[in-house]
């Protein structure tokens, strides 16, 4: 399951990479992206801004509103739910990625072990999006098993779109784009680092 991402690559790189236009107009966005904060999207041929994670209403005891929660990850299985089903048929999009990030070790001192691609220092993951009164457009990130060495820190991962599959994803029919929810057969690095688990990822939800 995927809480933290990195995106190091400066927005004119990212639209160059996926031939999107750069709709952003010179904006700059942090290298770490957590669930509840903006990061870089490619949606109808454009590289938009958007938040991660779609709003979970959610209320108190008594039955008072509270802040919403971003439920940033959609399982393969729950495509179909009422929650999903309207942005996985007509709102799919691209995340463009460098990294992301899994929690490893006991409780309370977990560090932080970053997966990519060996050979690619940029890479799309699976996404879909919808506008929000909360927080006007936001994407979740689609999880799906994990395989090979994805496996030693995390049950899920997320769904990896190969290059020559993008077009598919975007704006292929909804069967060709269930197709592509699968683990990805490829070779993923692991970098096991000392740095702390903290942050806004504790506050993530998955549907």
């Amino acid at each position: 399951m995927c809480n933290l991402y990195r995106m190091t690559k400066v927005p004119s790189e990212v639209a160059h990479w996926f031939d999107a236009v750069d709709a952003l107009g010179g904006a700059n966005f942090g290298a770490e992206v957590y669930p509840g904060y903006p990061g870089l999207v490619v949606a109808n041929g454009e590289l938009r801004r958007m938040n991660w994670g779609f709003p979970l209403q959610m209320k108190g005891k008594s039955g008072q509103p509270l802040k919403p929660k971003p439920v940033n990850n959609t399982r393969t299985d729950k495509l179909d739910s009422f929650f999903w089903h309207h942005s996985f048929e007509e709102r799919r999009c691209l995340i463009p990625i460098t990294a992301w990030a899994e929690a490893e070790g006991p409780k309370g001192r977990m560090t932080r072990t970053w997966l990519s691609l060996p050979d690619s220092d940029l890479f799309a993951c699976a996404g879909i999006w919808r506008r929000s009164d909360e927080w006007g457009d936001c994407y979740s990130m689609v999880m799906t098993d994990a395989a090979g060495a994805a496996r030693e820190t995390h049950t899920r991962m997320p769904v990896i779109v190969a290059r020559e599959d993008y077009a598919t994803w975007t704006g292929g029919g909804i069967e060709a784009a269930r197709a592509l929810c699968r683990p990805w057969a490829g070779e993923i690095s692991l970098d096991r680092t000392d740095e702390p688990w903290a942050g806004g990822a504790s506050q993530s939800r998955l549907l």
